[in-house]
Order: C-alpha cells, then structure tokens, then sequence
C-alpha cells in the first residue's frame, strides 16, 4: 500500500498527480530542481483546491488537510525519504529521464516503485540505467490529471510483478482506471491520439480547415468531449510536439513526423492556454 509519494517534476501534469494522491490520503513530496517551480506546483495544487473549497465541494476541515498533505522541496535525499513511491513527471528526454532514475534508484530503498510518467518513450531503456529494473514502471497519467479518469500502466522487460499489481492498485486509490499497456513507443493512447493531433495540425498549416471546424466536427460528427485542437492547447503545443518528435524517432513512420506548424508557434511562445495563445487566443 503507497502511503507516501514523491513526484520529480512541479510543472501541470505532477502538480495534478500530487494533488489526486493528497486528495486521497496520501502523503506527497513535491520535487523541483528550483524552488519558484516547486512554489508555482504547490500553488497549483492550493488554487485547484480552494476552487473546490468555495463551490462547497469539500468542507474547510477537508482544504486543510489536503494542503497540509503536500510540501515541496528541491532535496533529493529529503524528497525520496520515507516514500513508498516515486513517480518522475519531467519532460519527453530520455537522457534525463536515465539521470532521474539512475539517482532514484541509488538513493531509495530497495523495496520504492520508481514509475515514470512518460507518454512515448520505453520503460525499458528508462530502466536500463538503473540497478534494479524491477522495480521501474510506467504510469502514464493524461491532462488535466485531477479530471481524467485513466492512467497507462505499462510493465518493462525486468518488472516484477509485485510492482505491477501495487502500482495497480495505487491507481485504483486515488480514483483512476488503470489499464495495461505495452512497452512500445506511444503504448495504446497516443499512438492513436499522436495521428488525430498531427492531421489536425497538418490541416490548419496547410489551410484546409479552421481549428474551429475540425473541434466542431470530431465533437458533432465523432461524439468527442473534446476536440483536438482543444486538447493540444489544453496539454501544450510544446508538449504535443515534443511527444511526436519521439514517436517519429523511435518507429520511422512519416505519420509521425510533426507538422511544421508546431515549430512556428512555439517560436512565437504560441504553446496554448499556458501562454494566452495557441491555435485559440485565451483571456488573460
């Protein structure tokens, strides 16, 4: 039973991960290599939380304890103290994702589960720089974490059992749908949602259709929540590109490869809601 998390990476997706683990019990250590990111993490977390406090959702006494679960630090030997698990949220970066693990796995006590939550890239190869490869994991989480209800759960070459079903069952208790996965570049989602993200961008470059258009056509026509263009500017234009670029490495396939449009508005710090301005303008 996890009882204590640390999540390495303070940005949307493991603030959102922290505050889903807190909001069910669980104690977190929220870990940034600078304290402002592990500041603007925790304040996520109070913002999403007081949000809920004033529409009456949970009670004052509830806040408070939710909050009083999750501190942060940028301390590795103080962040993996304790844990039961450490789940890294950094990035699509293969090489930092190594470093990240090679240091969990040095400092934590043998029996922690060390997950990742990467979207594309192999638990394998994530796992490759580490002593004990049994113990590393996939969890891959999708935005906006406190919302969506599913989370990969993908099983390297070297995992133990053991691991698969405690990391089952966490995922269970904070309210997720755990499905399994296999170890293949972009596991079961986004080999699929990679393509949908693609076209759609590909259309708008090339002038074949609005942004608009293609959201109203997938919600109306498909009976999508939301459309994808949405989605992109809800996860970042950066983060969609850099989960294409990975998945164009690793299988070859010219689907993959990331319309052009995606540099373009990531140099003009078009990244999506984060910024004010992706594919949609957003109100300050």
């Amino acid at each position: 039973m996890i009882k204590k998390l640390c999540v390495i990476g303070a940005g949307t997706m493991g603030a959102g991960i922290a505050q889903v683990a807190a909001e069910n019990g669980i104690e977190v250590v929220l870990r940034d290599t600078e304290d402002a990111f592990v500041q603007r993490g925790v304040g996520i977390i109070r913002n999403f939380i007081g949000k809920k406090l004033e529409k009456g959702k949970i009670s004052q006494d509830a806040h408070d304890q939710i909050i009083g679960r999750v501190r942060g630090t940028t301390n590795p030997e103080e962040g993996f103290s304790g844990v039961d698990m450490v789940i890294e949220a950094v990035f699509e970066s293969l090489p930092l994702k190594q470093k990240i693990f090679a240091e969990a796995d040095r400092l934590c006590n043998p029996g922690v589960i060390l997950a990742s939550n990467t979207s594309t890239l192999s638990i394998a190869k994530i796992a490759s720089e580490t002593a004990k490869p049994e113990r590393v994991i996939g969890t891959h989480f999708f935005s906006p974490v406190p919302v969506m209800r599913l989370v990969e759960v993908i099983r390297g070459d070297k995992t133990a059992d053991r691991v698969v079903t405690a990391t089952l069952d966490f995922c269970k208790a904070i309210g997720k749908t755990p499905i399994l996965a296999k170890d293949i570049p972009g596991f079961i989602v986004n080999r699929f949602l990679c393509l949908l993200y693609n076209e759609a961008a590909n259309q708008i470059h090339q002038g074949l259709a609005t942004a608009e258009d293609i959201d109203l056509g997938l919600k109306l026509g498909s009976n999508h929540p939301m459309g994808p263009v949405e989605i992109m500017d809800l996860a970042g234009v950066d983060v969609v590109n850099n989960a294409l670029k990975a998945m164009y490495e690793m299988t070859g396939e010219e689907r993959y490869k990331p319309s052009p449009i995606f540099e373009e508005m990531i140099r003009a710090n078009r990244l999506g809601r984060k910024t004010g301005r992706g594919f949609y303008e957003y109100a300050k």
